[in-house]
């Protein structure tokens, strides 16, 4: 029972070994890494946006506040004449004005939390991603210089296997020896 469990195990190392280099973890690194690039870009093409409907608000706001002000000069000119009837529909509109005022601060308000919460994210998954790309960066440095060492050392037959300097050394010495003696 134990060799079993043995070689199922050695039978999945091995097979988990085939599949790591069949992935190529560079390649996977450089697609999470544009993957995250275009998560970023995503976010702050919506923080703009965001920000722009949140400067539209405020420029909405200033301009019922604006009418808000002309709305009481105008009521006090009616209270001064006496023109209740048209004081009531002034107050009418200032009433409509001041809730619309309030639902426009609520908004920007929440908009501005929105935003911080968007700015937060935007600000760790550059971080991540500056990580991510400096990793990326060592990791294909890295295989250069492990294959440009390999390159060297080693040369490759037909079949995929490795023919090492030294095996080359040999065999060119053998050869020498035949027909130095034929």
């Amino acid at each position: 029972m134990a060799l079993i469990t043995r070689v199922t195990r050695l039978f999945r190392s091995d097979l988990n070994a085939v599949l790591d280099n069949i992935e190529e973890p560079i390649t996977l690194l450089k697609q999470a890494v544009r993957d995250m690039q275009e998560s970023i870009d995503a976010d702050e093409q919506q923080f703009k946006l965001l920000t722009h409907e949140h400067t539209q608000l405020l420029t909405r706001k200033s301009d019922l506040e604006l009418s808000l002000e002309q709305l009481e000069e105008a009521l006090d000119v009616c209270f001064e004449s006496k023109k209740e009837e048209l004081a009531k529909g002034l107050i009418k509109r200032k009433l409509g004005h001041q809730r619309l005022a309030k639902l426009l601060i609520n908004k920007c308000d929440a908009l501005v939390n929105t935003l911080s919460e968007l700015k937060i994210r935007l600000d760790e998954n550059s971080t991540r991603l500056t990580s991510m790309q400096q990793k990326a960066d060592i990791l294909s440095e890295r295989e250069v210089t492990e294959f440009a060492t390999t390159s060297h050392q080693e040369v490759w037959d037909t079949t995929g296997t490795a023919i090492s300097n030294e095996d080359i050394e040999v065999a060119f010495l053998r050869e020498q020896q035949k027909r130095a003696e034929s």
